[in-house]
């Protein structure tokens, strides 16, 4: 396809599900205190039950279940008091029948007692003797010795990013150490002539900051990756090649902003096939903003082209870039994304067949969708979150219930 030629937008639905690169990061072993947020390779099993030993969820007294039948306000059971388990230890005393044994939330329950009654429930009569006001069933009040984890149990799954609770569950289950995918170097080379870098204090006449880059590589590292910036490129094809094939060589990602306009100044695609074992997967996405999109692989590299403006090109990294750097990072189960429910305050018109993706301020549950110009990158600071509106709708009416993607 030469510059000058039109293109046919793939659905961005097609794109996700057909362009599916097949690398994947290696494994490492890490520490259990720092994997927050790394991937298990593997599921994380447990190789013990948990707690280990059936313990009381209440503070009362250990007893036999049967012992309290018919206890009542009016007619309570009487139970001699046995012993007292301390928390950390082994239990020193046996229930035996009509007996019963003072135990802490959490204390291991002792030998011959299959419940635990509420001390709400009783009541100290004499010195060693307690009244039971309500009836316990078998179990009642206790955990089982493997009731929050069994012996072989699931502790963590692959493919999702471990959590403070996971790691919580691991120190529990004594796991010291995890083998976790490893994060995906994501390379970032910006492209054009008039693009300098971020600290240049004076710009020329025509030059503008890279603030895309810095962008990329925040939501890179938000989503379990490692930007690795690899400078901005000029508007030329030999420069943009040899850029392209080093990120190849040593990275899991290759993003390129700002070359993949199809027009004159395009050279990415042109980039992209000239390097080796090379595949254009689609240039161009049914997504508003962010039409001018390319997929491709190197290698077996994948490769996202952005569009050039800011506010285009990083919503198109979140709708299409993340879902290919977790691909490959190994994340089979991404992290849900903070929504809300909101009212539209007013209509917004959409195109059949084309995913739009708009910019909203929520105040006291209304919606407010923000527009302008695609390298207006204030439109993404002044938003709380997005809708989308999906390939198959023609828009969104005014006042109709919308769910919000939420910044974080």
């Amino acid at each position: 396809m030469s510059a000058t030629e039109f293109f046919t937008a793939l659905p961005v639905s097609a794109a996700l599900a057909g362009f599916r690169p097949l690398r994947r990061t290696g494994t490492e072993e890490v520490d259990r205190a720092a994997a927050l947020g790394r991937v298990p390779a593997a599921p994380v099993a447990s190789g013990a039950a948990l707690p280990g030993f059936a313990r009381s969820t209440v503070d009362g007294y250990a007893v036999r279940a049967a012992d309290t039948y018919g206890a009542g306000e009016a007619l309570p059971a009487y139970f001699d008091l046995v012993g007292a388990v301390r928390m950390g230890s082994a239990p020193d005393a046996a229930v035996r029948p009509g007996g019963a044994v003072q135990i802490p939330t959490g204390a291991a329950i002792p030998p011959g007692a299959d419940a635990v009654v509420m001390v709400e429930h009783t009541q100290v009569t004499m010195p060693g003797v307690i009244e039971v006001t309500r009836p316990v069933a078998v179990g009642g009040g206790i955990v089982r010795a493997d009731e929050d984890v069994a012996v072989g149990a699931e502790l963590a799954p692959a493919g999702r990013a471990l959590r403070a609770q996971d790691l919580g569950l691991l120190a529990a289950a004594g796991v010291t150490r995890v083998e976790v995918r490893a994060r995906p170097r994501v390379g970032i080379i910006s492209t054009g002539d008039e693009v300098v870098p971020p600290d240049t204090a004076d710009l020329g006449p025509g030059q503008v900051r890279d603030a895309t880059a810095s962008a990329l590589a925040a939501l890179t590292e938000e989503a379990g990756g490692a930007p690795s910036l690899r400078g901005i490129v000029p508007d030329d094809a030999e420069a943009l090649a040899a850029a392209l094939a080093a990120a190849v060589r040593d990275c899991d990602v290759v993003v390129v902003s700002a070359g993949s306009s199809v027009g004159a100044r395009d050279e990415t695609a042109a980039a992209v096939r000239a390097l080796a074992d090379s595949r254009v997967y689609c240039h161009g996405l049914a997504i508003k903003p962010g039409k001018p999109t390319l997929l491709a692989e190197c290698s077996g590299v994948p490769v996202v082209g952005l569009p050039g403006n800011p506010l285009s090109a990083l919503v198109v990294f979140r709708q299409v870039g993340l879902p290919v750097l977790r691909r490959v990072g190994g994340i089979a189960l991404p992290p849900a994304e903070p929504t809300a429910t909101a009212a539209m305050a007013r209509a917004v018109a959409s195109a059949a067949g084309r995913l739009d993706v708009v910019q909203v301020r929520v105040r006291d549950g209304v919606a407010t969708p923000l527009f302008g110009a695609s390298a207006l990158l204030s439109l993404l600071t002044s938003a709380d979150g997005y809708i989308v509106i999906p390939e198959a709708a023609t828009g969104i009416d005014e006042d109709a219930q919308v769910t919000v993607t939420m910044y974080r």
